[in-house]
């Protein structure tokens, strides 16, 4: 460097990152040292120091002087002089403006203000992720999952997304933040390698089956189904001459498909669609159009997810995985907007379990149940629930269960002073997450329980709800378990443990199912066997031994590490309800040890009492036709249900 270091201009220890260093460039490779005639003798010194009389330290390393030891970089006064590499950045450029080499002054101040903007508005809700976080997956489990770990990951994004959206609902009314609770746990969660099968594939994705549901794309991206978030083409680069091969496709009715046939999809190409600042015009032969094409010459297997409405939901969609399909054919013809569009014809390979098709199967039995192969009756509940419960026998002649009266919801024989009777909430439109003033929010400890579509945020020891003596009005979203039933059930014979509840649609985590409905009893009459010497099958019991499992987020991904809140149950007494001769769709849910469904206490107020309510809500998510189940506990040491330890459990 010509001149060494008498050429350039010390500057003082100062944090002025507008400060312009006068440092002269290097022109050659072999370094140049100065003649002695020529200056000052070249000095070598670490950049810390110490340093020789007559120089000083230069920007950013001017830290403390004195020690000839390595610093400690943990020390509070280095840190504080050394500043990132991003500091010196004086202006943002685009990443498009970046890569072209561009800037144009006036476009990038715009854009930084409205960058600005969205951070202020969002600013209550800034997390901080330990740095040390451990994921609790392996490098080698992110490229290759299971079953055990899909299922893991899709149930901490669930968690992480329900309590992010109860805390934007918190702020709604005031701050004008984006809601989109899904966008932000997908990304903290992949920041954090809370994700599987990140080694792109052609084929199954191991630990992904058949008819496997979701509801939002991020979720596809944590699990590996379709690494796109918003295009519905995935592809990569073949090993044969780096050409691309289509992976897999989303049809979610974004193009003109042809999606009714469960076996043949007519797939549109992407590209084209008119936008807010553009025309529609031709698509093109590239990207995942040009994958595809490859992929029909290839005859390489093409993962398929189908999208459509919620049935319960309308305002959201359900993603469906329909299994492996081979494209046979394509073709360009005109769409709806006048422009070439690139056709694809799928088939689906032979032999694989149905799941389109039983989702065309439920529609039909929607418009008319006595399309239903099976059925015995199409309302079991005689009307006493707004929607029906069908009764369907598809394994032998039984004509039913034995006889017994519907109801809705617990019937107290008398009072118990099970919770401590308290005043309703004070508000006279609806109870409204965030407002501080709210009893009933205050009962909950502050947040309100429930998110959009009535999902339960996090479990709880216990649950307030709104009751009658609420002023509130009757739809309050704080009033989700008093609903009735909303998803379209059925009471069906299994081939080996008798009469067992499903669903007609697809359920999310946290979502209402039905209540335990029935009569509740002291303990002393719980213990008896009603007089007629029959084990009362139908029957549960509170304080039973449940086993443990983690459903609430994890504290740490939302930088609230000292959170000590816990799922345990907090029942003041013990309760028992017997559904034997009055109960309702509840006790049709058979035993598991691997269950999908849990239960939790709720209270609400009605004829000047506090009563405690048994609901059941969807542990994960669960598709169509797959049946219902909770852990029915074990009995105490001290308990004796009876003369027999086993009444309770089918």
């Amino acid at each position: 460097m010509e001149g060494g270091l008498s050429g350039n201009t010390v500057v003082p220890n100062s944090n002025d990152k507008s400060t312009v260093l006068d440092v002269k460039p290097l022109r050659m490779l072999i370094p140049q040292f100065p003649d002695t005639s020529e200056g000052p003798p070249f000095v070598c010194v670490p950049p810390n120091g110490p340093f020789p009389s007559g120089f000083s330290p230069f920007f950013p390393f001017s830290g403390p002087q004195g020690s000839q030891s390595t610093p400690d970089l943990n020390q509070n006064g280095l840190i504080s002089t050394i500043l990132p590499i991003r500091s010196f950045r004086v202006e943002n450029a685009s990443p498009m403006d970046a890569a072209h080499g561009t800037h144009k002054q006036k476009s990038v101040a715009s854009c930084s203000v409205k960058k600005k903007a969205k951070v202020d508005k969002g600013s209550k809700l800034s997390f901080t992720t330990p740095i040390n976080f451990d994921p609790g997956i392996s490098l080698s489990e992110r490229d290759d999952g299971n079953r055990e770990l899909v299922e893991n990951v899709l149930s901490r994004f669930d968690a992480l997304r329900r309590k992010l959206s109860q805390m934007e609902d918190a702020v709604e009314l005031h701050s004008g933040i984006i809601k989109r609770s899904d966008l932000k746990a997908g990304n903290m969660m992949m920041s954090k390698g809370v994700r599987t099968n990140m080694k792109k594939r052609i084929g199954a994705v191991p630990g992904v089956e058949i008819g496997d549901i979701f509801f939002f794309r991020m979720e596809l991206c944590l699990v590996g189904l379709h690494a796109q978030s918003m295009a519905g083409i995935d592809y990569i680069k073949g090993e044969l001459e780096g050409e691309l091969v289509a992976l897999s496709i989303v049809s979610s009715g974004g193009y003109d498909n042809d999606a009714e046939d469960p076996d043949i999809l007519i797939y549109s190409g992407q590209g084209g669609n008119a936008g807010r600042d553009k025309e529609a015009s031709d698509q093109k032969l590239e990207r995942g159009n040009l994958a595809l094409e490859k992929s029909l010459h290839r005859g390489n297997e093409v993962r398929v997810i189908r999208g459509f409405k919620d049935a319960i939901f309308q305002a959201s969609k359900v993603y469906v995985y329909d299994g492996l399909y081979k494209i046979q054919e394509s073709w360009m013809e005109k769409g709806k907007s006048g422009c070439n569009t690139f056709k694809y014809k799928l088939v689906r390979i032979p032999g694989q379990t149905g799941a389109f098709a039983t989702w065309k199967s439920i529609l039909k039995w929607k418009e008319g149940v006595s399309s239903r192969v099976g059925i015995i009756l199409p309302d079991l509940t005689s009307g006493a629930e707004s929607t029906p419960v069908a009764l369907v026998n598809e394994v032998d002649d039984e004509k039913g269960p034995a006889c017994f009266t519907y109801l809705a919801t617990a019937k107290y024989l008398k009072s118990f002073d099970l919770v401590q009777t308290t005043l309703g909430c004070n508000c006279h439109d609806a109870c409204r997450p965030g407002n501080s003033n709210c009893s009933c929010i205050k009962k909950n400890g502050g947040d309100f329980p429930y998110i959009a579509n009535g999902v339960l945020a996090c479990r709880k020891p216990l649950i307030y709800e709104c009751g009658p003596s609420c002023p509130c009005i009757r739809n309050c979203k704080n009033r989700v378990s008093q609903g009735g039933l909303k998803f379209h059930l059925e009471v069906f014979k299994t081939s080996d443990r008798g009469w067992g509840l499903r669903a007609w649609d697809s359920i999310r985590a946290g979502a209402f199912i039905c209540e335990y409905a029935g009569e509740v009893f002291d303990r002393d009459k719980a213990r008896q066997d009603d007089g007629d010497g029959e084990i009362n099958e139908c029957i549960f019991y509170t304080n039973r031994l449940y086993e443990p499992f983690k459903w609430n987020y994890e504290p740490e991904l939302v930088g609230d590490a000292s959170s000590d809140a816990t799922e345990d149950y907090d029942i003041p007494s013990p309760l028992t309800i017997s559904a034997k001769n009055n109960g309702n769709v509840a006790r049709f849910m058979n035993h598991s040890c691997t269950p999908n469904v849990f239960w939790q206490p709720i209270v609400y107020e009605h004829n000047n009492g506090a009563y405690l309510h048994i609901c059941f809500f969807a542990k994960k998510r669960i598709p169509p036709m797959t049946e219902l189940t909770y852990d029915y506990g074990t009995p105490c040491q001290n308990e004796t249900e009876g003369d027999n330890t086993t009444s309770g459990r089918k």
